[in-house]
């Protein structure tokens, strides 16, 4: 969109992003002991999927088609993943790395999404969506049950982080200020789901 100021990570740190989801991808298809070929299709998926939809649903180039890194480091992510033990990825340094990106992939799809001239509440679902269908498409394929049908706050975190970015957007506040604080709380949100398991009730009918 000519003319539009389009918030971006630093290279590095975006492609840090992209590796922490991509490494997602590929643990859960060693974790189903599949192929090389399904475990680099899982990392690409993972790692790009949300950000695809994003930029085909708002008429944006898809980020990572005219970018040289992107593919290249899911696709490294996967071989590292399977010449590497399981167990070394495992555990909450995974969770955390993977709330960090959740949270700053949710702002920024939403400043991409406001750049482009949407209003603000379809610009917060295209940042839930960034942050999070590249994880639905994996669990789909996978044929286990995605992030929207368990109860952890997954979504919900990445629903606060875009919907404080719009907001700061929307009153003005300088983007150095209010894309840091909507990212940080979405990230505190997240942290706190996975330091408690914080989750949101589930539906109830009373059989009376």
């Amino acid at each position: 969109m000519p003319g539009a100021v389009i918030p971006t990570l630093p290279p590095l740190f975006d492609l840090l992003g992209t590796a922490v989801f991509a490494l997602t991808g590929a643990l859960l298809a060693a974790r189903l002991q599949q192929t090389f070929v399904t475990m680099s299709f899982f990392a690409l998926i993972t790692g790009v999927g949300g950000g695809s939809v994003r930029d085909l649903l708002i008429g944006a180039p898809v980020f990572w088609v005219r970018d040289p890194w992107v593919a290249p480091v899911c696709l490294g992510v996967a071989l590292l993943t399977w010449f590497t033990p399981r167990r070394l990825w495992e555990g909450q340094l995974l969770e955390w790395a993977d709330a960090a990106g959740l949270a700053a992939y949710a702002v920024l799809g939403t400043a991409k999404a406001l750049a482009y001239g949407l209003p603000p509440v379809p610009a917060v679902l295209m940042g839930i969506i960034t942050g999070c269908v590249g994880g639905i498409i994996r669990d789909v394929i996978a044929g286990r049950p995605s992030i929207l049908m368990r109860p952890e706050l997954y979504v919900t975190a990445a629903a606060l982080a875009a919907g404080l970015c719009a907001l700061g957007q929307m009153l003005g506040l300088p983007r150095e200020v209010s894309l840091p604080v909507a990212a940080l709380a979405g990230f505190a949100l997240r942290g706190w789901a996975i330091r408690s398991g914080l989750a949101l009730p589930a539906y109830r009918r009373d059989s009376a």
